[in-house]
């Protein structure tokens, strides 16, 4: 386990936005890229390294939709990628590197949550494909462009919902096991951490660092099309007149806060030499305990997900494991 993981004081807190970490921080001559940077709290993170001053490409499924929605942001470069389709990934990253620009800032914020048990054209659980093995597959063949930056930041964007389940080995794609798209999603965001552990401990040598996040419990944005409006306001999201609940300390929070803790941890130089670790609410996690999934289940029908990380979720001996077996997986 990293040593690392526990709160730095960084000053920051559950209401801070993306727009407050990145006050006094200049990112001129800085380039990123930013799955799902239309979109929610990825927009919000678009927003905020662009008022820095780096140049920040999106690479979404629809260009015209993402177009659309950073219309606002003057000088976002839109990009082709679909993060469930091999070849996608694969000529994405051929059109970046033909460019010959380094890539100071990765941030993996693109995900799916909550869809019923789906595969993809490989036969792999579309939570796990998408989540995981599709920037698995983006941060390998951009490995020449961070490891050219001179010093480069990866981000992956996890979840609370890491807790709810470990990466099972034996049954990554839910053939042998009942499916639960908490139990998929869950698996994937346990993999986004595990995979951030990796990246670390490969990018050491090349100046490489890479962390973790859990964005809050977003409601207003497209990734909460899963629930229904009783499911909303059972976990404490929206009122009785479907209006959303913000409240921080909670984890309940507005998209600007949301992305506060993965722009913090792409550009806070105060995190240099603290890669390989998981943070939230603008600040680093402590490690607990193994959870138990009943008490779990319970939290999450309320929507209470007070702040941590679990071992199961940051063991460099599991991050091993899951980088041998996506590479053979993303070879098939």
């Amino acid at each position: 386990m990293s040593t690392n993981q526990y709160p730095m004081g960084s000053g920051f807190t559950a209401a801070s936005t993306a727009l407050d970490v990145v006050q006094g921080i200049d990112l001129s001559g800085k380039t990123a890229i930013v799955t799902g940077g239309h979109s929610g709290v990825g927009l919000e993170t678009t927003r905020a390294l662009r008022t820095a001053g780096a140049t920040v490409i999106v690479p979404v499924r629809n260009p015209e939709k993402g177009r659309s929605r950073v219309a606002d942001i003057p000088g976002v470069e839109v990009e082709r990628l679909d993060l469930a389709d091999p070849a996608s990934i694969d000529a994405f990253t051929e059109r970046f590197l033909a460019t010959g620009r380094p890539l100071h800032l990765l941030l993996n914020s693109a995900g799916i949550m909550g869809v019923p048990l789906g595969r993809d054209s490989r036969g792999y659980e579309l939570h796990f494909a998408t989540n995981h093995l599709g920037h698995f597959h983006l941060v390998r063949n951009l490995w020449p462009a961070l490891a050219a930056a001179g010093g480069a930041r990866v981000v992956n964007v996890s979840a609370w919902a890491h807790r709810m389940s470990p990466v099972v080995f034996d049954d990554l794609a839910f053939e042998h096991r009942p499916y639960e798209w908490i139990l998929g999603y869950g698996q994937s965001k346990t993999a986004n951490i595990l995979h951030a552990v990796g990246i670390n401990a490969r990018g050491q040598a090349h100046g490489v660092e890479a962390f973790a996040c859990h964005p809050g419990s977003i409601p207003a944005t497209d990734l909460s099309g899963w629930a229904t409006p009783e499911m909303h306001r059972a976990m404490g999201n929206a009122d009785e007149s479907g209006n959303w609940i913000i409240d921080p300390e909670r984890g309940k929070k507005t998209p600007q806060q949301g992305a506060s803790t993965q722009t913090w941890l792409a550009t806070d130089p105060r995190l240099t030499g603290l890669g390989g670790t998981y943070g939230e609410n603008t600040e680093l996690s402590p490690l607990i305990g193994e959870p138990d999934g009943a008490e779990l289940r319970a939290l999450l029908a309320t929507g209470q997900t007070p702040p941590g990380v679990v071992p199961h979720a940051v063991d460099p001996e599991l991050a091993e494991r899951l980088w041998t077996v996506s590479e053979k997986l993303i070879t098939r």
